[in-house]
């Protein structure tokens, strides 16, 4: 790729990214860019020198920014009530395997950008897995099994898994979130697939809840293998993109008074969700 300087982070996801701010910004490697993230899942750059600004500008070559709720397209990613009431909220889910927009969407977001603002002196890394590599990873008969399978997603089941001593007025909130049901395996537009099965998945729609716990355990199992896992390891400086239609990802846990600090840009996704079509009897 012509004025970037791209290196391998694992030989199954992450790569790591050089190039001058100015190309960046002005959107000189912007397909090269989006490409790249879209076949490796993760991209970095390291010892980038940028503002806020900077950051969104060139996030925005990448596509079009979603705003939150309050009009705001930087997203303040922190447990801090005080910077972040909404989403301090929900930040203890972040601790496990999820896709950001997905629980009843049919068109989840793209990815983002994330730059740190603030560290923790110790923990708070972020991980990444490829779900398209942990399809892949799977065997035939796994394949067969699992293509025309559809999962429930439940508010209960993560939070839970989050808060497992939550009080009654916790799950009692958490109930009220309806349940989605989606597929457990996304059938891409490029012909590629991915393994969906993010923490907040319940269970396997029509199965013996017995052998639903089985499956989802396994493979829960087999995606977090070493090879399909990225952990990033912040330091300052540090832009890091990632793409949220192939990827899971979660936080790593660390001290709450640290004042960890991340900002964030939300892609918009293009792409439905959509499940493997059947095989023919």
């Amino acid at each position: 790729m012509t004025g970037l300087d791209t290196k391998q982070i694992k030989p199954l996801i992450g790569s790591e990214v050089r190039a001058d701010v100015r190309d960046l910004v002005a959107g000189t490697h912007a397909r090269n860019l989006r490409e790249l993230v879209v076949s490796r899942g993760v991209i970095v750059f390291r010892d980038l020198d940028v503002t806020l600004d900077q950051q969104r500008a060139i996030t925005a070559t990448l596509g079009p920014i979603q705003a939150g709720t309050s009009g705001d397209e930087v997203q303040k990613v922190t447990i801090d009530k005080s910077v972040s009431p909404e989403y301090a909220t929900y930040f203890a889910n972040t601790y496990f395997w999820h896709m950001d927009g997905y629980h009843d969407q049919v068109t989840p977001v793209f990815g983002g950008s994330f730059r740190p603002a603030r560290l923790a002196p110790e923990g708070g890394e972020t991980e990444f897995l490829s779900t398209y590599a942990a399809y892949e990873g799977l065997d035939a008969a796994d394949k067969a099994l699992i293509d025309g399978l559809h999962v429930i997603y439940s508010g209960l089941t993560v939070g839970l898994a989050a808060i497992p001593d939550a009080d009654d007025d916790q799950i009692a909130a958490w109930r009220k979130r309806p349940r989605a049901r989606q597929p457990l395996v996304w059938a891409h537009r490029d012909g590629r697939k991915s393994l969906m099965l993010g923490a907040a998945v319940s269970h396997v729609e029509g199965m013996h809840p017995a052998d639903s716990y089985d499956l989802l355990a396994r493979l829960r199992v087999h995606m977090c293998r070493h090879e399909y896992v990225y952990r990033h390891e912040w330091r300052e400086g540090d832009l890091l993109v990632w793409n949220n239609t192939g990827t899971m990802h979660r936080a790593r846990p660390f001290d709450p008074a640290s004042g960890r600090l991340m900002n964030r840009f939300t892609l918009l996704g293009d792409e439905e969700i959509r499940a493997p079509s059947p095989v023919p009897a």
